[in-house]
């Protein structure tokens, strides 16, 4: 498969990719990487769970395969077949009361509910060398957008592009668990379900030296070269200072605006 026919197919639990751009944990699974076409790996914490080529399905771990396995195998092949976009994550009011959300969060905040495509398009790697997952048209404009910048002797790196309601459910768990308070997650990261990284038309920038995720690149020639020319290629920074969102001023967050 040519990179440029890369895609992440993605199901409600599982989610498959192309076996060339996963990162090998052990000999044993770079070899079956190297032999296969696909990866299907589990989205709430991104285990491998097997491998194909052709019609033919390889296990990675012995009972790590989910009793449903064939029904999201089903899924990820209309995903595949009939691109569209996921219903919001399955059970999340009662996710979202377990953090301490009241239901009215949506309604307070004025985010909306985000689905997640059921396929994204590759978009390159991101600072970490990990692949990089945009909407199409994202994908198409922030290689575009970094393309010129480069053009300009500035230099874009994104940081995180496509995250799954999973994911950002993760975070929240993750630093839940280092003591932080709700609040202070809430100040800086959207509730799951409702960030617009979800969609795949957001993601995160930085340029090289400059620390992820930091208002000081608000201070960088590449956040300069944003100000001036994002808005050529579709993309607006979310988050300005004083949003209506409770969301900290973060100018490194900059999305696709839908047409």
């Amino acid at each position: 498969m040519h990179p440029a026919q890369w895609r992440l197919i993605n199901a409600e639990h599982l989610e498959a990719m192309p076996a060339a751009l996963a990162a090998a944990r052990g000999n044993s699974t770079a070899r079956a990487l190297a032999q296969s076409d696909w990866l299907v790996r589990r989205k709430s914490d991104g285990r491998f769970l097997a491998v194909r080529r052709g019609d033919k399905l390889r296990e990675l771990h012995r009972g790590a395969l989910p009793r449903n396995l064939f029904a999201d195998l089903a899924a990820l092949a209309e995903a595949d077949a009939s691109p569209g976009h996921l219903r919001p994550l399955s059970g999340l009011r009662e996710r979202l009361h377990a953090l301490g959300l009241a239901d009215d969060y949506g309604d307070r905040t004025g985010l909306p509910l985000v689905a997640e495509p059921t396929v994204l398009a590759y978009a390159g790697r991101d600072r970490y060398s990990r692949p990089l997952w945009l909407e199409e048209t994202a994908a198409r404009q922030w290689r575009a957008m970094r393309a010129a910048a480069a053009g300009d002797g500035v230099v874009l790196e994104a940081i995180s592009g496509y995250r799954s309601h999973d994911y950002q459910l993760g975070i929240f768990r993750r630093k839940l668990a280092r003591g932080q308070t709700i609040e202070q997650i809430l100040s800086v990261n959207a509730a799951p379900g409702y960030s617009e990284h979800h969609g795949g038309d957001a993601l995160d920038i930085s340029s090289p030296g400059e620390p992820a995720a930091e208002e000081s690149f608000e201070m960088t020639p590449a956040f300069a070269w944003l100000g001036r020319h994002a808005g050529d290629f579709g993309f607006w920074m979310s988050y300005p200072r004083d949003n209506p969102h409770g969301i900290v001023y973060e100018p490194w967050h900059w999305c696709q605006a839908a047409d």
